[in-house]
């Protein structure tokens, strides 16, 4: 299975959950990048969301 990435606008590289945010005071789950609080799209966030470092 391939890992999900994801490049976000302030330049962060986004692997792991670790590399999240997650918002808050929402129903749904709604992502942010931890660096810079960009919201990430929701499908490749949940992907992210999932993998482990190891």
């Amino acid at each position: 299975m391939t890992r999900t990435t994801y490049r976000c606008q302030c330049g962060a590289f986004l692997e792991f959950k670790q590399d999240l945010e997650k918002e808050s005071g929402t129903t749904t789950r709604n992502w942010k990048c931890k660096d810079c609080g960009t919201p990430v799209p929701g499908i490749t966030a949940e992907k992210i969301s999932h993998q482990d470092p190891s």
